[in-house]
């Protein structure tokens, strides 16, 4: 499905990027691996991981290179790029996988531990994404695949600076969608649910914790990659500006931001009519404050 494609695949040394980065070589691409081999914190960096998976890719006869820039800068992003387009003379996709994680409970979020993970998720994700987009739209085509997450579209505690970077991805992907699909470049989101060095760090203290823990533990980051193949591919062509969540064998399209119910007054609202009227004709239309747990909370199919 990729044959003489040219993908980079971030965060691309462990976990899910690493599968996706197999992946996309076994289905013919080229694939810049970049990790910076940090911890799941963003702490250190290793070349290895990288390099291991670009060993493996090119002992099963395909094209590699590793690269271990940082994708949170503006230059460094570019280089992950350009790395692509030294080694193999195009880019085709770039799937925006690189994370971390800094989870405390909100009342106890520094702002170091919120600028760390913005920076990697959000910042990264636009400035890899924007040091294609010029390629894209001269060659008139690319795809991206952006990582969200449940945390973010449904929601979890303890991960407000996750969510808040995952939310804003998916508002990234669909302004990237809208904005370059004259030029034939397309722009999806993934939200997975995959066991990996990040969802290692959820807690599993109490009895429902450990449960749901099994249950991540059953789904392997291999699953998530065949949706990634896709959309990097030419039979997504018409595909683009939507949120797929990946869950073991079941693939969900999720669902945007859109009116629920609306309620209408001749002569506009004053506090009181708000409080009187508005409020109880929208109550039961309210959106329940749920976790990814709640909503996700059969066993993996």
């Amino acid at each position: 499905m990729l044959a003489g494609r040219v993908c980079v695949v971030t965060g691309g040394g462990r976990g899910i990027g690493r599968e996706i980065a197999l992946a996309m070589a076994r289905a013919g691409a080229a694939v810049v691996v970049n990790d910076l081999g940090s911890d799941e914190s963003g702490e250190g960096q290793d070349a290895s991981p990288a390099q291991a998976v670009v060993n493996e890719i090119v002992a099963g006869g395909g094209q590699a290179v590793a690269n271990g820039d940082s994708v949170a800068g503006w230059e460094s992003a570019r280089r992950i790029v350009r790395a692509a387009l030294d080694s193999f003379g195009r880019v085709d996709c770039v799937v925006n996988n690189a994370g971390i994680l800094r989870d405390a409970i909100f009342h106890k979020m520094t702002e170091a531990e919120f600028d760390a993970v913005i920076a990697v998720h959000l910042k990264g994700s636009f400035c890899v994404a924007r040091a294609a987009a010029e390629h894209f739209r001269a060659q008139g085509s690319g795809s991206f695949v952006h990582m969200t997450s449940n945390s973010g579209l449904v929601g979890n505690v303890g991960q407000a600076n996750y969510a808040a970077a995952k939310m804003g991805i998916v508002g990234l992907s669909k302004s990237i969608a809208l904005d370059m699909k004259r030029f034939g470049v397309r722009s999806n989101c993934i939200s997975p649910t995959a066991w990996s060095r990040l969802t290692g760090t959820v807690p599993s203290e109490t009895e429902d914790q450990k449960k749901r823990l099994a249950r991540i533990m059953q789904m392997t980051p291999a699953k998530i990659a065949p949706v990634a193949v896709y959309l990097a591919s030419d039979q997504a062509k018409d595909v683009t500006g939507q949120i797929f969540a990946v869950r073991h064998n079941e693939i969900f399209l999720m669902s945007q931001s859109r009116p629920l119910r609306s309620v209408h007054r001749d002569g506009g609202w004053t506090p009181e009519a708000v409080a009187e009227h508005a409020m109880p004709a929208l109550r039961s239309t309210f959106v329940p404050l749920d976790r990814s747990a709640d909503v996700f909370s059969w066993d993996p199919v």
